[in-house]
């Protein structure tokens, strides 16, 4: 059963000047989720995180927080507190001053604040820093100053603008887990802004994916990455085979590389509509040998390979030119000659293949 929503953005609009950063916006965020925004620089991602601290204005439309408009509310009455990519701590502040800081700005007296101070900076396991510079600690240490910071007053929700894009790999699978573990923990509904497929789908309980102030998909990981909605996301995740053409009206899609049977649901697109049709890198098979009739297929070469941990994505190149890939355990591969320049059948079965839309 989904929670109420908590922010309700209704037909949100930001210009700056000509230039429109978000189109329309309708989206709902629910009490204790963990909800991630995604896409690339430029497509309003950061813009949609600072309408909601109240760091820009919406041209048009509504935000609501908790039921009531929030449009006119300055910052400071809004309970919504940033953890940004620059982590913004006071240099001039040791770490539980940073800490304690917005507590002082609510008026806290001085005992209370010391206590749930420290209380989160034993929760964050960094209270042996407590009186250290912000200078002496390491990228993760601070983030983690960052987050006890934004905590410490309980906010109901916590705004994050990639804030772990400074760190190396290692210290942001920790601080993933330390940030899905506390979202779990306290129930405080997180709203992650993020470039980082790997990020969001590790994370998120949804997903949000914006292009050009528009959003593309909302959903699980799961939903995005076995059935993205428009080329544009299949594309921007990178897991799909695509293939464009046009429907001869009978279940047939004719492309540039050869006819496909497009997926039988029963929303087989018009004779001569242009269509596109996606299969995943992981439902996609190699073989030698042409496969059998059960089988759609294209004939490529392999161009390179990626190493992906206990997987392979071999990167192929069909005969228009248009590049595929499929994502193979090392057992699977280890069969197959797997050399640069080396033909192979890529292939799928019709029934794992879904349309998505051009748009």
């Amino acid at each position: 059963m989904q929670s109420e929503p908590l922010v309700t953005f209704n037909g949100v609009i930001k210009k700056f000047g000509a230039f429109v950063a978000v189109q329309k916006l309708d989206l709902e965020i629910h009490k204790g989720e963990f909800l991630a925004i995604m896409g690339s620089s430029g497509c309003g991602k950061t813009t949609t995180l600072r309408m909601l601290a109240g760091l820009d204005a919406p041209t048009e439309g509504e935000i609501r927080l908790s039921g009531k408009p929030i449009n006119d509310l300055p910052t400071w009455q809004r309970d919504t507190p940033m953890v940004w990519q620059s982590l913004a701590l006071f240099p001039f502040l040791n770490v539980i001053e940073n800490v304690e800081f917005a507590l002082k700005m609510r008026g806290v007296g001085a005992k209370e604040r010391r206590t749930r101070a420290e209380n989160w900076l034993e929760r964050m396991q960094i209270s042996e820093f407590a009186t250290r510079n912000i200078a002496q600690l390491s990228g993760g240490q601070r983030q983690r100053v960052a987050l006890a910071r934004s905590l410490v007053v309980e906010p109901e929700i916590l705004l994050l603008d990639e804030p772990l894009s400074a760190l190396d790999a290692h210290l942001k699978v920790r601080m993933q887990s330390v940030l899905q573990g506390l979202q779990r923990e306290l129930g405080i509904t997180f709203v992650y802004v993020t470039h980082s497929q790997s990020e969001a789908f590790s994370m998120a309980d949804r997903v949000v994916i914006m292009s050009k102030g528009i959003v593309e998909q909302v959903g699980t990981a799961q939903e995005i990455y076995r059935a993205p909605k428009t080329r544009f996301v299949a594309e921007f995740l990178g897991s799909s085979n695509i293939f464009s053409g046009k429907s001869d009206g009978n279940g047939m899609l004719a492309t540039p590389v050869g006819k496909f049977r497009l997926p039988q649901d029963g929303t087989s697109p018009q004779k001569g509509r242009s269509t596109t049709m996606v299969v995943l890198d992981t439902r996609s098979h190699l073989s030698v040998e042409e496969p059998g009739s059960e089988f759609d297929f294209v004939h490529a070469k392999i161009i390179g390979e990626e190493f992906t941990g206990a997987t392979a994505t071999i990167y192929l190149e069909a005969e228009d030119g248009s590049e595929l890939r499929v994502q193979k355990d090392h057992d699977t591969l280890a069969a197959l000659p797997i050399d640069v320049g080396q033909p192979l059948y890529v292939s799928w079965r019709p029934n794992e293949t879904h349309l998505v839309s051009d748009a």
